[in-house]
């Protein structure tokens, strides 16, 4: 016997949406490590040594928040992607499980 599925739209649609403002928060944050970065490479901001030793650090962390970013985006358009599966009905996946 097939079993129910039930989806709280208006719960999943502010997942969603807070998945999609984490990544454009963490957007954000890329783009100031990006400059960040950038200014630690042509100033002597806390002297040659510590400023080097800074703009590796930031290096590091940045493709972390630029890869997590990608992927909180990700997620909000797979939610999105099911709600919109649920509310028109879609079997296709449904087929797979017969």
């Amino acid at each position: 016997m097939a079993e129910e599925v039930f989806m709280d739209i208006p719960q999943v649609q502010k997942m969603s949406e807070a998945f999609g403002n984490f990544g454009d928060i963490l957007q954000g944050v890329n783009k100031v490590l990006e400059m960040t970065i950038m200014v630690l490479r042509t100033t002597a901001f806390v002297g040659l040594v510590g400023g080097i030793a800074v703009e590796r650090y930031l290096s590091v962390i940045k493709p972390r928040v630029e890869k997590m970013a990608q992927k909180m985006l990700e997620l909000q358009g797979d939610l999105q992607g099911a709600i919109n599966n649920y509310q028109t009905g879609d079997e296709s996946g449904s087929r797979r499980f017969r």
